[in-house]
């Protein structure tokens, strides 16, 4: 009996064991799976409030913590039909098909750099109005963000 009870008292903490690692295994192939898409989140968008009636230019940063890239394909916004991408090498902008935002990084659009510009605006936005964006991205679809209408004074890059 007594050795009944020392293989019980020896076997029971093993098969834990093992059920534990069986399910923590399970577990991290769950979790690797969950980042093998995209996950995007965007902060820090604003417009500043244009100086001219029918153009502007918005800036934003999407940041993705998933462990697969994707691309803004194109952004849509009932203030413009005519946005567009750009990038800025040196001093000079170039149109811009799609933006990458990288696995575990991130697309930063700033002035002076990365950008969306606004052209044949419904109406100049003022100070203060949330101007609707919808970003499309490749793999993670349509993301409809509010964009703030700031004032023009200098906004920190960052």
């Amino acid at each position: 009996m007594r050795k009944t009870t020392t293989a019980t008292a020896v076997t029971l903490p093993l098969l834990l064991a093992g059920g534990m690692l069986l399910v923590t295994g399970c577990q991290s192939e769950k979790n690797a799976l969950a980042s093998d898409k995209p996950e995007l989140s965007v902060s820090g968008a604003y417009l500043p409030q244009p100086a001219m009636p029918d153009m502007a230019a918005a800036y934003l940063t999407v940041k993705n913590t998933g462990g697969k890239a994707d691309q803004l394909m194109s952004v849509t916004s009932p203030l413009s039909g005519d946005i567009t991408m750009h990038t800025t090498e040196g001093s000079q902008m170039k149109h811009a098909a799609e933006l990458d935002v990288p696995a575990k990084g991130e697309l930063k659009l700033t002035r002076g750099g990365t950008h969306l510009m606004l052209g044949k605006l419904g109406h100049k936005p003022k100070v203060g109005e949330k101007i609707e964006f919808t970003l499309h991205f490749a793999a993670s679809g349509a993301v409809k963000v509010r964009v703030p209408v700031e004032s023009t004074t200098f906004r920190p890059q960052g």
